[in-house]
């Protein structure tokens, strides 16, 4: 019993963390949000003008309206000024497209992964949960602090600022700074 214990009290202990900690506001839903597509959501968000502009130019608005089940790692506008203007402008050249398309589609994961279901991934991996993306290359999940945390394949950080807004087709989560693919 006492072997249970101290894996019982981790599990509850990050439970509680993670749901305190992914409620920051940082994207504009409204409570019928759960009727909307993911690309509904986005096209309505105030704080995602980018992240639409980038889904518009990598033609994924068609994919993120289907029926999916997606998991989408949401860059906020304050996420994509970490990167410089002029890569910004760059990535959204039609020539750049199958680039950017590797970069938005390593923000997404195929099925509806809830923060619960990365906390109870992140348990059953001794702290950490590894996820494939559409892109192909894996993106890592961790604990810091009471935060979710995601890394590259380059070591870069996001941090999930909003979890678990529910979609008529997946969910989204808003994070704080882009992450690159291995491609990049």
């Amino acid at each position: 019993m006492k072997c249970m214990a101290a894996p019982l009290a981790l599990m509850l202990f990050l439970s509680v963390s993670v749901t305190q900690a992914q409620y920051r506001p940082v994207m504009d839903y409204d409570s019928n949000s759960q009727q909307n597509t993911i690309i509904e959501t986005t096209q309505e968000s105030q704080n995602h003008k980018t992240l639409l502009a980038a889904v518009r130019a990598a033609d994924l608005e068609e994919t993120l309206g289907s029926a999916g089940p997606f998991t989408v790692f949401a860059p906020s506008d304050v996420a994509f000024e970490q990167l410089s203007a002029s890569q910004i402008d760059r990535l959204l050249h039609p020539e750049n497209k199958k680039e950017l398309k590797a970069m938005l589609t390593y923000h997404i994961v195929a099925g509806n992964l809830t923060a619960s279901k990365i906390l109870k991934a992140m348990c059953r991996g001794a702290g950490t949960a590894t996820f494939t993306t559409v892109n192909g290359d894996e993106l890592t999940a961790s604990m810091d602090g009471i935060d979710i945390v995601l890394r590259d394949c380059y070591g870069n950080t996001a941090r999930i600022t909003t979890a678990d807004a529910g979609q008529k087709n997946g969910v989204i989560h808003v994070i704080d700074r882009v992450i690159l693919p291995a491609q990049m």
